[in-house]
């Protein structure tokens, strides 16, 4: 004869349940695929930008080295660069990542060139000479260790966020730190793309393989966006959500959309010597992009990211967007189509105040 469940037990087993669900909550954090737009001269000539993955819950031990993040920090930036004391990636703390500042609140409105040139200084002296005191800060023709702070001084970016758990996490900590970090670094097969690509194959598998176009078998920033949106469409589980971190004004002019290779080569300077040398090559090409057209990358949605703001990048769970509908949520002031994300100052208590090449 079974014995009926008395309200105590039956209590017993709603706290279990949501004891584990509390737990699968607190399991996720957040991961995020940086575009970076080009920018300069060389963003002219190559205007296919720049690659670097975001995560919630991994931060840098050194530049070099990974490990999981205390109470309080809000993750690393992780990206191959090239110049690096032969190193093949390089890890910094978010914050330092975008504005060369350890704290959100010392990030500056507007800056000139003394002013970004002083910031990246005095962190280089503070957290980079492990690198090697010989280590390039890097100008037009080599890169150096001035890519890898203050970046958004130089570029407007888009964080494309997805969910992950606590053993991807591990697991990726653990293979970086145990693989050479050797550079590998080749601009047209070996770039800061294919390195976001393999690390987003990581954490899904069979996914995100070398494709022969629309790029020529080239892997760029713009491809590995459109394959992460694409999947995502596929599987809502992970939870995509599109960000933008706007330029800090007065050091360059604004930065520049990212495009594809056939998407440059059709819309920039180089199509009239394409169309003058072999006409043939040019509409291949124009075929080309008319049949692998990556559509419009940024929802109309998506919503702009002040520095007190960034907070939301560690959150899992995507409170203020739904991607699948882009339909605009109340969470900002909206502005040409996106939301802006108030500061702490401005009010927007729904957000915890926890304080992510130049190509």
């Amino acid at each position: 004869m079974l014995k009926k469940r008395t309200p105590r037990s039956a209590a017993l087993v709603l706290l279990a349940l949501g004891y584990i669900l509390v737990c699968s909550l607190c399991c996720k954090a957040q991961g995020a695929l940086l575009m970076e737009q080009p920018y300069g001269f060389f963003g002219t000539l190559n205007p296919t930008g720049h690659d670097a993955i975001y995560f919630a819950r991994i931060c840098a031990d050194t530049p070099v080295k990974l490990r999981r993040c205390g109470p309080g920090e809000m993750g690393s930036v992780i990206a191959r660069y090239s110049d690096i004391s032969g190193y093949d990636w390089v890890a910094i703390p978010l914050i330092p990542y975008l504005y060369s500042v350890e704290d959100a609140a010392s990030v500056p409105e507007r800056v000139d060139r003394p002013t970004v040139n002083r910031l990246r200084d005095e962190y280089h002296d503070a957290h980079l000479l492990s690198l090697g005191e010989n280590l390039r800060k890097g100008g037009f023709l080599h890169g150096g260790w001035a890519e890898l702070v203050g970046v958004s001084y130089e570029r407007k970016m888009y964080a494309y966020t997805f969910e992950t758990t606590a053993e991807q996490d591990d697991d990726f900590i653990a293979m970086m730190n145990d693989s050479a970090n050797r550079s590998h670094f080749q601009l047209l097969f070996n770039n800061c793309a294919d390195f976001s690509r393999r690390v987003l194959d990581v954490y899904f598998p069979g996914k995100f393989h070398r494709s022969a176009f629309p790029d020529a078998g080239m892997t760029t920033p713009k491809q590995i966006t459109a394959k992460l949106m694409s999947y995502a469409k596929k599987h809502p589980e992970i939870n995509l959500q599109v960000f933008e971190i706007p330029q800090i004004p007065g050091y360059r002019r604004p930065s520049r959309s990212n495009k594809s290779i056939s998407e440059a080569l059709i819309t920039t300077g180089y199509a009239v010597p394409i169309v003058i040398l072999n006409p043939y090559v040019a509409g291949g090409l124009f075929v080309n992009f008319l049949a692998h057209r990556q559509g419009n990358l940024i929802p109309k949605n998506h919503l702009v990211l002040s520095p007190d703001s960034l907070a939301i990048l560690t959150t899992s769970g995507g409170p203020v967007q739904d991607f699948a509908n882009e339909s605009t949520q109340d969470h900002g002031v909206v502005k040409g189509g996106s939301a802006v994300i108030p500061s702490a100052s401005t009010g927007a208590s729904s957000f915890k105040e926890t304080v992510a090449t130049h190509e």
